[in-house]
Formats: C-alpha cells, sequence, structure tokens
C-alpha cells in the first residue's frame, strides 16, 4: 500500500492481498520484543490495523536510541556540541 492507494475504498482488497504476500506475515510472526519501522503513514496503519502492532517511524527510533544512550552516560546531554568535538 503506497500513499494513499490502500485507503482507496476499490482499492482496499488489492492492497491487503499485497501486504500480506510478506509484510503482514512477518510482522506477526516477529517476537513482542521487535521493532517495528516504518516511514510512511500509510504502511504504520496498515500494519497497525491489520496485525494490531505498533510501527514506530525510524525517527522515533532514533529518539530512543538517543535517551538510551544518554541515561547510560555514552552521549553528553549536549550531544550536539559532542558530536562537533569528535569530528
Amino acid at each position: 500500500m503506497a500513499g494513499s492507494f490502500g485507503f482507496e475504498a476499490e482499492k482496499y482488497d488489492v492492497s491487503v492481498k499485497i501486504g500480506e504476500r510478506v509484510l503482514l506475515p512477518a510482522v506477526r510472526s516477529a517476537a513482542a520484543d521487535t521493532l517495528i519501522i516504518t516511514d510512511g503513514f500509510s504502511c504504520y496503519q496498515q500494519i497497525e490495523g491489520l496485525t494490531g502492532r505498533k510501527a514506530l517511524h525510524i525517527a522515533e527510533v532514533l529518539q530512543m536510541a538517543i535517551r538510551e544512550s544518554r541515561d547510560a552516560g555514552k552521549i553528553p546531554q549536549d550531544a550536539p556540541a559532542y558530536a562537533e568535538a569528535h569530528k
């Protein structure tokens, strides 16, 4: 389902069939602690609506990683200055 394709009533069944070929079975069989990552809104909607799993945008995953690294003391609170100093 790319863009608004699967949101159109006459194309919904096709979008589900496409998703069921590989993506949706893989999401369903993924372990509960596996991150499901997508960069598109329509993929996010299809994954959540048809599998019950919540997908994350890559920016959310990066934010999680930064927070975990900061909490572990691996990245200083002033990350931009840290990055500049370590070029």
